[in-house]
């Protein structure tokens, strides 16, 4: 299921009591709380945060929310967490025709401008040869307040450390959702003296469940 395949020597009991939750709701314990309990004080911080973001009154619609997760883990290769957020995504009334499309929203009928602009920062903020500008937040600010921003902003933050983790120990999805575009290949680096997005030289480029953060 991921490259340490040991299971860890203790596990504290709020660990087995999440892992029990899991098992309850899944049918299986998930890979990424295997390898966490190894350091379960970053994995309960790590609940924490999501459980903060991730909550009913967020300024940011729990559909959107999961349209994000998964396009930050499709760049980042996050296999596992394409699945499983791709999974509470159309339990949340995200369409199978979203998902499926959600490497080119940009040019797809299926999104909302206000998903659009949202996945455009998400996306900006991932990739490492972009950077935010005045332009993408225009385009933001049409759709959600300075709070909504800074939560949103967040749960890139946190997307992106949970997805990098994940891929980089090879955690596999565990058959979530079928209806998930597998990553395409990513775009070829751009050469060391590219102007970055944002430089005046170029035109800017603005163009999960509690129990487990994913």
């Amino acid at each position: 299921m991921s490259c340490i395949t040991d299971p860890p020597r203790r596990v504290p009991w709020y660990v087995r009591i999440i892992l029990a939750l899991q098992r309850r709701h899944y049918g299986r314990e998930l890979e990424p709380t295997r390898l966490w309990a190894r350091s379960p004080r970053a994995f309960l911080a790590m609940a924490l945060m999501y459980g903060a973001l991730d909550r009913a009154r967020s300024p940011i619609e729990a559909r959107l929310r999961s349209l994000a997760q998964v396009r930050i883990s499709q760049i980042n290769w996050c296999l596992f967490c394409v699945d499983l957020n791709g999974a509470a995504g159309l339990k949340r009334g995200v369409a199978p025709e979203q998902l499926a499309a959600l490497e080119r929203f940009e040019d797809s009928p299926v999104f909302s401008e206000r998903e659009k602009a949202a996945l455009a920062y998400a996306e900006t903020v991932t990739r490492s040869d972009r950077r935010t500008d005045e332009v993408l937040f225009e385009r933001l600010r049409r759709h959600f307040d300075d709070d909504a921003i800074v939560e949103f902003t967040a749960l890139v933050a946190y997307q992106n450390l949970s997805s990098k983790f994940n891929a980089a120990l090879g955690v596999a999805p565990q058959g979530f959702c079928s209806a998930c575009a597998t990553p395409q290949a990513s775009p070829a680096p751009q050469p060391a003296d590219a102007p970055l997005p944002g430089d005046a030289a170029a035109p800017s480029r603005s163009a999960r469940l509690r129990d487990d953060p994913a």
